[in-house]
């Protein structure tokens, strides 16, 4: 494993992180996901990224966690970097969503206590909240941090103007920001419109999550839309109108470039987001662990050729 130093902090991250947003709820099998934690773990995976409401139902995936890290990590939580977030909808009525600090403080209590933990390493506001002063949010999270509820202070899904913003008042708080956690992948790149720039310059790491585009860009796609795929169900966060016959057609090309550099198209797409040193870690999910062990495979070959960067960007056209 590679650690790559988060920013300006003192923190390292491996290259790779293992995200608990599915596959880790109490309606998920138990003995899968333990053995991808153990799998995770045993290669190096020391960053463990969670949130309040992932499950499902909301809040089991946090639970999960705590009770293997109990039984399976004893010992172990001073090598790991655990995080969670607070900003989507965790319960009802007017106290359980969005950036108030009465919110964000309560939440981080529950989820502490759903892991067992005194505090966790990051935590991140999930979401900008457009009715709360952002000012009220960042001394929320300085709170936390002065609290020793959480070490660093982190934010998702802010847009670049924002972010800028939400990083200088965190300073002037005396609790820097350690990280932003962006959706980016080939597919989704709205990051490169200034918001790295200002990540690099201000210190601040970067860790994309949906970094295989909610897996289309992995082998399932590349002859149509299979019966056991997201898409196909139309549930989750792909549907099926996002998979065009000229979308296909771009993740076949990709994946021609992919079996050429004797790479899956998944470990492309990571390695394409790693060759950026202003990402510190990619934040992959799991559905067993042998798609854990392919993900890891990525850190083989990070490096681009030119000429491979030039074809990618005309696929992506």
């Amino acid at each position: 494993m590679e650690y790559r130093r988060c920013g300006n902090s003192g923190i390292k991250l491996p290259a790779i992180s293992l995200g608990l947003w599915h596959n880790f709820g109490h309606v998920d099998v138990s003995d899968n996901f333990q053995k991808i934690l153990h799998l995770a773990f045993d290669s190096g995976i020391t960053h463990f990224d969670l949130a309040n409401n992932y499950g499902p139902p909301p809040g089991s995936a946090e639970e999960n966690f705590g009770r293997i890290l109990k039984e399976d990590f004893r010992g172990y939580r001073d090598e790991m970097i655990i995080s969670s977030k607070a900003g989507y909808t965790m319960w009802d009525g007017p106290y359980g969503d969005w950036g108030s600090k009465k919110y964000l403080v309560a939440s981080l209590d529950q989820s502490l206590k759903r892991m067992g933990l005194d505090y966790v390493d990051i935590f991140y506001h999930h979401r900008p909240d457009p009715e709360t002063p952002l000012e009220e949010t960042m001394a929320a999270l300085d709170l936390i941090v002065r609290q020793g509820k959480a070490l660093y202070a982190g934010i998702s899904n802010y847009p670049a103007e924002e972010a800028a913003r939400a990083i200088s008042i965190l300073k002037e708080l005396g609790t820097p920001c350690l990280i932003h956690q962006p959706k980016y992948s080939m597919f989704e790149r709205w990051v490169e419109g200034g918001l790295l720039d200002v990540l690099e310059k201000e210190g601040v790491g970067c860790i994309p999550f949906s970094p295989l585009a909610q897996g289309l860009l992995t082998n399932k796609y590349l002859h149509g839309i299979p019966e056991d795929s997201r898409a196909a169900k139309s549930s989750g966060h792909l549907q099926t109108d996002q998979v065009t016959p000229e979308r296909i057609n771009q993740i076949k090309s990709l994946n021609d470039i992919a079996v050429q550099r004797d790479q899956s198209l998944a470990q492309m797409a990571l390695a394409w987001l790693l060759k950026d040193n202003r990402v510190t870690t990619v934040l992959i999910g799991a559905s067993k662990p042998a798609q854990l062990a392919d993900s890891l495979k990525a850190l083989d070959n990070i490096q681009f050729s030119t000429e491979e960067l030039s074809r990618i960007e005309e696929i992506l056209k």
